[in-house]
């Protein structure tokens, strides 16, 4: 465990970003014929297929930032996860009222998180 305040900062920073993601898979786990759905609406080929890589995908790279193991890849693996799947599930453009303003509040969430991602991944530039 780090002793400085940056080293302490950064870590936290990675357990808290990095965290997201691995609890976010588990809940994607629980929730797959929903989102198996909804994926299939959306008109996305081999839905399940494809929810399945995601989740696999989240939580492995996730659990890679908490760790601090190859931080700039699974950052960037994250960012990328992060432009496909946000439109995907926070397309507030087809929304109104309080259901809109929910996926907004999602889209700005994961701009925010990409926005996190990046900052992990500058130092290794």
């Amino acid at each position: 465990m780090p002793v400085d305040l940056p080293s302490s900062l950064l870590f936290l920073g990675r357990l808290l970003l990095g965290g997201a993601f691995v609890v976010a898979g588990l809940r994607n786990v629980q929730n797959e014929a929903f989102l198996t759905g909804l994926m299939t609406a959306r008109g996305v080929p081999q839905a399940k297929l494809a929810l399945w890589a995601g989740i696999i995908l989240q939580t492995i790279a996730g659990a890679l930032v908490m760790a601090g193991i190859w931080t700039a890849i699974a950052s960037a693996v994250l960012v990328l996860f992060l432009i496909v799947a946000t439109p995907m599930f926070h397309n507030f453009w087809d929304h109104q009222g309080p259901d809109r303003a929910s996926r907004i509040n999602g889209f700005v969430g994961n701009a925010a998180l990409a926005g996190g991602f990046l900052t992990l991944m500058a130092p290794s530039l």
